[in-house]
């Protein structure tokens, strides 16, 4: 892989993205004028299934790394989750974080966290280069995803897949279960997966070394479903398991242990 360029540095600020999140948040705030219990367990749930079912689970330690392989109807099922979560589709989000781990706190990395922690925290998806969000550009780091016509299917439509879920939500409980269901839900999910880019890149301790500035953080941890062990990830990419010792709660890694004794989850990565 090489690094994509022109860099985030000298490309314009993607107003209509910047336009986009802070809608986002607004229509948190928004939520916290209609709240009601049942619209709050409609976002936590809905934080579970496209949050550590969807991204961390699927479009992560699934499709990225390949720590372990699913029937296909499932893990097709697992990815519309994941663009449930509004990151990007499939195709997207997978090959930003190949070109992640390719350039890790190096030129090259689209949140390289050595620019500091708003940087890579959010800041650098205001400065999309083209050929961030250019198809025929990004597909080429998720060539194996880019071949599958579901996976194109899920990366053209993701503004529309949530469209039908917010009318699923509003059919089932109104205008409260749309403001959390979507809104509140979005908010949270962004900023746990966020926080394992800079936060876990900025404070924790280190594990292994690493040719990069990743760390284990264990609030981050336990925000993302496992994810904040990540000097641990980035020691060994492919593995499933991302916390090893007995205490480093992974969640994601539970769930995927349980599908391997379904019988679901065969092929499962795990550390020497």
């Amino acid at each position: 892989m090489t690094a994509q360029s022109p860099s985030a540095q000298t490309a314009p600020v993607s107003w209509s993205f910047a336009g986009f999140i802070t809608a986002i948040h607004i229509g948190a705030i928004v939520a916290l004028f209609h709240f009601s219990w049942q619209a709050l367990a409609v976002a936590l749930f809905l934080h579970w299934v496209t949050g550590c079912l969807g991204i961390t689970l699927c479009f992560h330690r699934l499709l990225t790394h390949r720590g372990f392989s699913l029937p296909k109807p499932l893990e097709y099922f697992l990815a519309l989750l994941g663009t449930l979560s509004l990151q990007g589709g499939p195709i997207m989000w997978v090959a930003h974080h190949r070109v992640h781990h390719a350039h890790s706190d190096h030129e090259g990395d689209p949140h390289d966290s050595s620019r500091g922690f708003w940087w890579s925290h959010m800041g650098w998806l205001f400065f999309m280069p083209e050929e961030r969000i250019n198809f025929d550009h990004y597909s080429r780091y998720a060539k194996d995803l880019a071949r599958d016509p579901v996976y194109r299917f899920l990366d053209r439509n993701m503004l529309a897949l949530q469209l039908v879920l917010a009318l699923g939500l509003y059919l089932l409980g109104g205008w409260d279960f749309v403001l959390w269901g979507i809104f509140v839900r979005l908010v949270l999910v962004f900023h746990c997966t966020w926080l394992i880019n800079s936060a876990c890149h900025q404070w924790g301790y280190r594990s292994h070394q690493t040719d990069d500035r990743s760390t284990n953080l264990w609030w981050a941890a336990l925000l993302a479903y496992g994810e904040g062990w990540h000097n641990n990830h980035h020691a060994m990419p492919r593995s499933a398991r991302h916390g090893l010792a007995w205490w480093e709660v992974d969640v994601t890694w539970y769930i995927i242990w349980t599908l391997s004794k379904l019988g679901l989850a065969r092929n499962v990565q795990l550390p020497t």
